[in-house]
């Protein structure tokens, strides 16, 4: 029999996580033959763990409880990282708690894979339903990615991973910064459905500007010695077109060179150190028996 874990990181919004699974169970029913464990990693809420029942679905539930604090993309990096460590598996779904990710996809990516095995399968964002701003900031993040690092990155965290796949992410130091930087850069081919984002169960999202701008460097990171060349050929460039374009063509330079720090700096997240000594944020382990 086939099994799935499904990992779902949470920060104070249990109200969301209640509703998501609920939605999960039905989603998950028509397949019969697949044995579904939902594994959810509490990164050092400060809300108080709420009564959580275990949907009918589930042949288990498990709440990993972090000491500390690590933020989104390393909460799945950790893991992705204990799924494979202490775990057996055939696949791996990724998700967010919030309702963003749809449940009913979970469907669409199953039977992906069930016609190939061999493939992971990852949500190719089609729509989005966050407002103007955040959708034009997003396809600015898009373009810039594409220029500076010639990948095209139209997904985020929700995908669904094949067990050799799991392997090839759980010990690359990128993984700790951005899990879709990490996928586009180390898993060679994939599959995609078409997903539509969906909107949040409960209000807007919470997460400030500097740290929306810090998850898209992180991304483009990933691929910094892209860039560095990139930008290199880009100044070499503009130097030679300085007598038709001075004021511009400096400003440019300028940016990039900006632009080029920034990426250095956020490269540093990458600690592979710290992604193999992750297990030592672990605190309590809450099983879900009903």
């Amino acid at each position: 029999m086939r099994k799935i874990i499904i990992l779902i990181p949470v920060y104070n919004d249990w109200e969301s996580l209640k509703k998501l699974i609920g939605e999960i169970n039905e989603t998950i029913k028509v397949f019969n033959n697949i044995s579904f464990e939902c594994l959810i990693i509490n990164d050092a809420s400060t809300i108080q763990l709420p009564e959580i029942s275990k949907p009918s679905k589930f042949d288990s539930m498990e709440i990993l409880n972090m000491k500390e604090n690590r933020g989104h993309a390393r909460c799945n990096a950790f893991g992705i990282r204990y799924i494979f460590q202490n775990k057996k598996f055939d696949n791996l779904i990724l998700m967010d708690g919030d309702g963003e990710d749809r449940p009913i996809e979970i469907k669409n990516m199953v039977e992906k894979i069930i016609e190939n095995p061999s493939k992971s399968v990852v949500a190719k964002r089609v729509k989005r339903s966050e407002g103007l701003f955040f959708q034009f900031l997003y396809q600015i993040h898009k373009l810039i990615t594409l220029f500076f690092t010639g990948k095209n990155i139209n997904f985020g965290n929700y995908c669904m991973l094949i067990k050799d796949d799991v392997e090839k992410l759980h010990s690359k130091a990128s993984l700790w910064s951005s899990f879709s930087g990490s996928v586009k850069k180390h898993i060679n081919s994939f599959n995609e459905i078409n997903s539509i984002r969906g909107l949040r169960y409960y209000g807007p999202s919470q997460m400030p500007l500097i740290k929306l701008l810090i998850h898209s460097l992180s991304i483009i990171a990933v691929f910094k010695y892209q860039v560095f060349l990139r930008s290199t050929l880009i100044i070499i460039a503009l130097a030679y077109l300085n007598p038709f374009f001075a004021n511009f063509s400096i400003i440019l330079q300028i940016l990039i060179v900006i632009f080029n720090m920034m990426i250095f700096i956020v490269s540093k997240r990458e600690l592979k150190k710290d992604l193999i000594n992750s297990h030592t944020n672990l605190g309590e382990i809450n099983r879900i028996t009903h």
